[in-house]
């Protein structure tokens, strides 16, 4: 059990508090555990996983976790982090993205001992009397002390009345769930403290706040993101997965360590202290990519996945099925230089690094080097390879 709380605690950004925190634990009380996802995107992806890996903890630890669907703030769209307004989403877009949700999440959570919510179902009901005496709860002032309503107030960009709504309805989520805990992202910070500020004035026990870092991508800079190319999606295939995790750095294997991975304290301590004493760290990323393999697929599927991996990266065969891409050409375009063709795929990489790629002889087409960087591509398949880590098949059609 105390292996359970230290895996629990590791890894949070901030608990607000920590004193509360640990007299609920304390209280032999079982908790109801808030966490809050629109469904503003189809597809979940290990930056996802982070709080939903504690919400699996506290599940074994005997506690309610309520996974609730924003199916209604989805469309309102969340202001966080946004230096403009954005467009809210249909309501058939969220009902369509939510659909996924409850079989991806199922992969971690024991969904048959979840409370699985839809907050459509209250504040899709709120009269306009009761919509009027939430808002009245709250103050401009206070809304402008966030930092992304800040920066927009005071550069004079627009910030539309119903973004002011969405911490408000997140916070009334916690009212209405009588939530004791809530986990969020530390860019979720501000909302999750309006749960507290709200129940509140409702007279209810203020629940504890506890935020999870946002989890940097497969570039180690950006955080983890599908627009930005850098992700691991939960519903990979085996040997993407595997291959993507391989493909991190040694120093950001520890992070991924640290918050993606069910060892506890002690192992990942003593993984660390091997490869200080001269494991090639290669084999502990090895670990980490067929633990999150198992959990998403099977041990079996983890299995086959390194093997496959080996197969290619250690004894050369480039034969073996890789991931496909494909580019269309515009029509009056016959071919295309390879540099453009490399940035169209966004894997995070500036012209002048993929020319200085080519210069280092870490390029290869059909297994070829390529010493020429204004080589140009006609339509095809080709087989590449871009430095040490990523290969692929590119199909220009």
């Amino acid at each position: 059990m105390e292996q359970k709380f230290d895996l629990l605690l590791r890894g949070f950004e901030e608990i607000i508090s920590r004193e509360e925190l640990e007299k609920k634990l304390n209280s032999g009380k079982v908790l109801r555990i808030k966490a809050g996802f629109d469904p503003t995107a189809p597809d979940l992806h290990l930056g996802h996983t982070v709080l939903i890996n504690k919400l699996k903890i506290f599940q074994d630890l005997g506690h309610k976790v309520i996974f609730l669907i924003g199916d209604f703030t989805g469309m309102i769209g969340d202001p966080t982090g946004k230096n403009s307004t954005r467009p809210p989403l249909s309501k058939n877009e969220v009902i369509e993205n939510a659909k996924t949700y409850v079989d991806q999440i199922a992969k971690i959570l024991d969904v048959a001992n979840l409370e699985l919510v839809y907050n459509s179902r209250w504040l899709g009901n709120l009269k306009i009397n009761d919509l009027v005496y939430l808002t009245s709860l709250y103050t401009v002032a206070r809304m402008i002390e966030r930092d992304d309503f800040s920066k927009r107030f005071s550069s004079k960009k627009p910030i539309a009345i119903h973004e002011f709504l969405y911490p408000l309805f997140q916070g009334y989520d916690s009212v209405e769930l009588k939530a004791d805990i809530e986990l969020g992202g530390t860019d979720q910070k501000f909302n999750l403290l309006v749960g507290r500020d709200l129940q509140k004035k409702y007279e209810q026990t203020p629940q504890v706040v506890m935020t999870v870092p946002i989890l940097e991508g497969l570039d180690g800079k950006s955080k983890m993101s599908k627009s930005l190319n850098n992700y691991i999606g939960i519903s990979e295939d085996p040997f993407s997965m595997y291959s993507k995790i391989m493909s991190i750095s040694d120093e950001l294997m520890w992070r991924y360590y640290e918050l993606l991975s069910f060892k506890n304290n002690e192992e990942i301590k003593m993984l660390n202290i091997a490869v200080q004493e001269g494991k090639n760290p290669k084999f502990v990323k090895e670990e980490l990519a067929c633990e999150i393999v198992e959990r998403f697929h099977n041990k079996n599927k983890a299995t086959e996945a390194s093997l496959k991996f080996n197969e290619i990266f250690q004894k050369k065969n480039m034969h073996v099925d890789l991931t496909e891409y494909t580019i269309t050409l515009e029509k009056n375009i016959n071919d295309e230089w390879i540099v453009k063709l490399i940035n169209i795929l966004n894997f995070n990489l500036s012209n002048s690094e993929i020319i200085r790629i080519i210069n280092q002889g870490g390029m290869r087409i059909n297994n070829k080097k390529v010493e020429d960087k204004k080589i140009r591509l006609e339509k095809g398949n080709y087989l590449i390879q871009l430095g040490k880590k990523k290969h692929f098949r590119l199909k220009i059609s």
